[in-house]
């Protein structure tokens, strides 16, 4: 495909935000328009299924995807990031798809688009952008940075504009992206990276599987054949429909608008600052987060997805997550209070490494089992009026997980409890 012969590119999502766009209130009410969040909340649901621990990281990626917006996912090796990016992208119909493992010899015409040999033969010189990263919809770009310092600049503006710039010059070439999800095994290492790493507005980690049940169904999905799983899937133009016109259609109340300055103001006070343009682009978030749920404006639960955008490190996520549970969802905020006391009695119990089993089992008695006991039903608790009040749930599960993992830890090391019998224990 010739430059001239490229798709025109979505607008970006600065660009969707205009008057037009934000005086079609009747856009989230259309048929179509809630057949399409229908299709994405069974996608969403389908894949939260699937893939243990990663309900949160699903919903977070269809909306980020709703917003135009690109994504991190942020995990050591093994912890199914290119299965399930690639599983999500694949539900869109329609759609090119573009994927690539970055390394810092990766040429931008590798990405780009490879110069034709046959028409260099006759003295042209022209890409062929079939395939690449220049018409792609949807793209998975894997150790991203890894970039090259040669493809540095053009994947930024890939990236920021959905734009490229043909190696022979002339006039840049507008991408159809509607947004890339992109993984890594760490943090970028310089500067250059840096500038890529801004570019992600939503940032998510994820780590091995904390729950023991969890472990257990992934060890058994190893050894049976499970029964083929639904497979929703949505139409590209319906996708490009819901990112253009229905999601900047939807409404941010005035009381949503407090709330957002509130939090600045709390995050800033705690030394957390994000850029004004992070910010901004965040609005985009919360009405692809109520999109989702079929709602026809933000409401406090949609702030959430914030949890994922305003850090930096990973050192100042559980800061951020506690400001913005704080203003949303005191059930969750609770549970993080008691992530905390799990994290206390594992170090109780890294500490007494070494010691008799009589020592340990006293200390399980005495401590251990009736905090990690009450714990369990807390959480029990809490998730049961989390979701009664139609709050967001993950952030208890993920620490029930917590919860469960603590406890197979001291059966196994404290009290000498085989391991394949924890489960039965829990």
């Amino acid at each position: 495909m010739d430059a001239e012969d490229t798709p025109d590119a979505l607008d970006t999502p600065d660009a969707q935000n205009t008057p037009d766009a934000q005086n079609a209130p009747d856009a989230q009410d259309t048929p179509d328009a809630q057949d399409t969040a229908k299709r994405l909340r069974a996608i969403t649901d389908e894949l939260s299924d699937r893939f243990y621990e990663r309900a949160d990281v699903v919903r977070t990626l269809v909306v980020t995807l709703l917003a135009g917006q690109h994504s991190l996912v942020l995990g050591p090796p093994g912890t199914a990031k290119s299965e399930l990016a690639r599983e999500l992208t694949g539900r869109v119909d329609g759609a090119a798809y573009w994927e690539i493992l970055l390394s810092k010899f990766t040429a931008p015409t590798r990405m780009f688009g490879p110069i034709d040999v046959a028409a260099l033969a006759r003295g042209e010189y022209r890409q062929v952008y079939d395939g690449r990263a220049t018409t792609a919809h949807i793209a998975f770009i894997d150790e991203i940075f890894k970039c090259s310092t040669a493809a540095l600049n053009e994947t930024l503006g890939y990236l920021n504009e959905r734009i490229y710039h043909p190696e022979n010059g002339g006039e840049p070439i507008r991408c159809p992206l509607i947004g890339a999800i992109t993984a890594s095994n760490e943090l970028p290492g310089g500067e250059d990276t840096a500038a890529i790493y801004d570019r992600l507005l939503v940032r998510l980690e994820v780590g091995y599987l904390e729950d023991p049940s969890n472990f257990a169904a992934l060890v058994r999905s190893a050894i049976s054949r499970p029964a083929a799983p639904p497979r929703t899937t949505v139409e590209l133009a319906a996708l490009r429909h819901a990112v253009a016109g229905a999601v900047p259609a939807v409404d941010v109340p005035d009381g949503i608008v407090d709330a957002v300055c509130t939090l600045r103001a709390a995050l800033r006070r705690k030394e957390l600052i994000a850029s004004d343009r992070r910010w901004r682009q965040a609005v985009g978030l919360l009405q692809a987060s109520a999109y989702l749920d079929g709602r026809p404006a933000v409401a406090e639960t949609d702030l959430s997805v914030l949890t994922h955008v305003l850090w930096d490190s990973p050192a100042e996520r559980p800061a951020v997550e506690r400001e913005v549970l704080n203003l949303v969802n005191p059930d969750a905020k609770e549970a993080l209070d008691l992530a905390d006391a799990l994290d206390e009695l594992e170090a109780q119990l890294d500490a007494m490494a070494g010691q008799s089993r009589e020592a340990l089992s006293e200390w399980v008695i005495k401590q251990a089992h009736n905090k990690l006991a009450m714990a369990g039903k807390r959480l029990e608790k809490l998730r049961e009026d989390a979701a009664r009040a139609g709050r967001s749930t993950a952030a208890i599960d993920r620490v029930t997980g917590r919860q469960r993992a603590v406890r197979a830890r001291v059966l196994t090391e404290a009290l000498g409890v085989d391991a394949s019998m924890v489960q039965a224990q829990l």
